[in-house]
């Protein structure tokens, strides 16, 4: 589906005049999804993650074909339970960082099973 798109941008600094309010239109999964058949949509439950701008409930859009790397944030499975968490490395072991002080840090050793299942490239969340 295909949402207009104003040819102008919005600044959020000083306001400008608008050239024209000429539109296109823009196809999100063209804008959003480079690899469609390894990307899906997930809803955030809690808060672990505020810190980075992820809400609860908010939606998120993660690729799978995607190699995480430190400093991404990813879905992981621990232990056969999904969470979204920053994937950090200190003192030379990666280990799943929380983005809220309420909430501990998963260290890799110290669970059976984490696996990796995809990064996150774009959460989604409503202002109202």
């Amino acid at each position: 589906m295909k949402i207009p798109l104003l040819s102008d941008s919005v600044s959020a600094g000083f306001p400008s005049p608008a050239d024209d309010y000429a539109e296109e239109n823009i196809d999100l999964n063209e804008h959003l999804i480079s690899n469609p058949f390894s990307t899906f949509f997930l809803r955030v439950k809690g808060d672990s993650m505020i810190n980075s701008g992820i809400k609860d409930k908010d939606l998120i859009i993660v690729d799978k074909s995607l190699t995480a790397k430190p400093g991404n944030i990813i879905i992981a499975m621990i232990d056969g339970e999904f969470t979204i968490k920053r994937l950090s490395i200190k003192n030379n072991e990666l280990y799943l960082k929380a983005e809220n002080h309420k909430y501990p840090d998963f260290s890799f050793r110290n669970h059976i099973d984490i696996q990796i299942w995809g990064v996150v490239i774009y959460s989604i969340h409503s202002y109202l």
